[in-house]
């Protein structure tokens, strides 16, 4: 009888029973990780401990664009999420559940602020002291 040897190894052997092609990351990816999140941790901090921008609104904009940084860097070293991971549905999904986020988030805004707007609180005093 003639020898066959196959590479597969359906768990059984030396493998290790899960898909190998999966990027589990390395030191480097996740000292790198880390030595970002601590930069983009960092520099928020001391621009808020510091009062190096004045305006309230454009600091929260800056520490915003930081947070969006992080996360990102958060789901690339740590999450391994990219184009290729699970053939591209991680991804797919991932820019679903922004795109939901984001509709959501600014349709509360919008409401609030026509809720606010529209309210008109100087109106109902107005009428309350015009009552007999």
């Amino acid at each position: 009888m003639s020898e066959h040897h196959n590479n597969d190894d359906h768990g059984h052997g030396h493998g290790h029973g899960h898909d190998d092609h999966a990027d589990h990351g390395s030191l480097k990816s996740y000292a790198v990780g880390f030595l970002l999140s601590v930069i983009l941790t960092a520099i928020p901090f001391w621009l808020v401990m510091a009062k190096v921008i004045d305006k309230s609104s454009t600091m929260g904009l800056v520490l915003l664009g930081f947070a969006a940084v992080q996360v990102v860097v958060h789901m690339i070293y740590f999450l391994h999420m990219n184009a290729k991971a699970e053939g591209g549905w991680s991804m797919l999904a991932l820019l679903f559940t922004v795109m939901v986020l984001v509709i959501m988030l600014a349709g509360s805004i919008w409401v609030m602020y026509h809720l606010n707007h529209n309210m008109m609180p100087g109106m109902m005093e107005h009428d309350m002291r015009n009552m007999p």
